[in-house]
């Protein structure tokens, strides 16, 4: 299991103009991106006692989340993912999930989760039953990402994040959505082993530092 150091900063808009003519010329736009963009729809899981919530707000070392997510609203490719934390390193392991799979985990009905021989379903499958993990709130955003190969660099743009009113219907894309956190625009870096000199400096933004910035947490404002 591999873990990535990750980075996060508030930014306005005028530092998103700036970087983005900062990041063009050196790094790769993601090759999955859509005009340089794509859409994120993420259902993220939590308990009665909002666990995965408590967790991230007391800053707890050593945490989980899991989510289902979609981008630009393609249902084929839903992906099932349990993003973990600790010591400050982050790593993500994700599965590939059916849009009727999808659906039964969003309704509740998750027996036939172990029954196949995907770790990854198999444990959401036991937290559900044994921690009381069930869907709990949509985030959406708007994602400008770039790579770098050196050091396996990725730089996202995360802005226009908004999220259900008490609604967890992750595949219905006419749901209502508000916007979260007052317009807040993330810029985030990950890397391995190292970051480059020229990725550090170009990521640079006067006045501003690092935040633990959770867009699930922001979204949790409404409910």
């Amino acid at each position: 299991m591999k873990y990535r150091h990750e980075a996060k900063i508030e930014i306005n808009y005028s530092d998103l103009l700036v970087l983005r003519q900062r990041l063009l010329p050196v790094l790769q736009k993601d090759s999955h991106a859509v005009d340089g963009k794509y859409e994120i729809r993420s259902l993220y899981f939590d308990n009665a006692t909002d666990k995965a919530l408590r967790e991230k707000i007391d800053g707890v070392n050593m945490r989980e989340k899991f989510r289902i997510r979609m981008y630009n609203g393609d249902v084929s490719c839903i992906k099932l993912e349990k993003k973990s934390k600790i010591n400050g390193l982050c790593q993500k392991s994700s599965v590939c999930i059916t849009k009727e799979q999808a659906s039964a985990i969003i309704k509740g009905d998750c027996e036939w989760m172990k029954n196949g021989n995907e770790p990854l379903i198999m444990e959401l499958y036991i937290k559900m039953k044994t921690q009381g993990l069930k869907p709990k709130t949509i985030v959406d955003y708007t994602r400008e990402p770039f790579v770098y190969a050196p050091g396996n660099v990725r730089v996202t743009l995360d802005y226009n994040i908004r999220t259900g009113i008490c609604t967890t219907d992750f595949l219905n894309h006419s749901c209502v959505t508000v916007p979260a956190n007052n317009d807040a625009i993330i810029l985030e870096v990950k890397w391995d082993e190292f970051l480059p000199d020229i990725i550090r400096d170009i990521v640079h933004v006067k006045n501003t530092r690092t935040v633990a910035f959770s867009k699930y947490a922001a979204c949790r404002l409404y409910g």
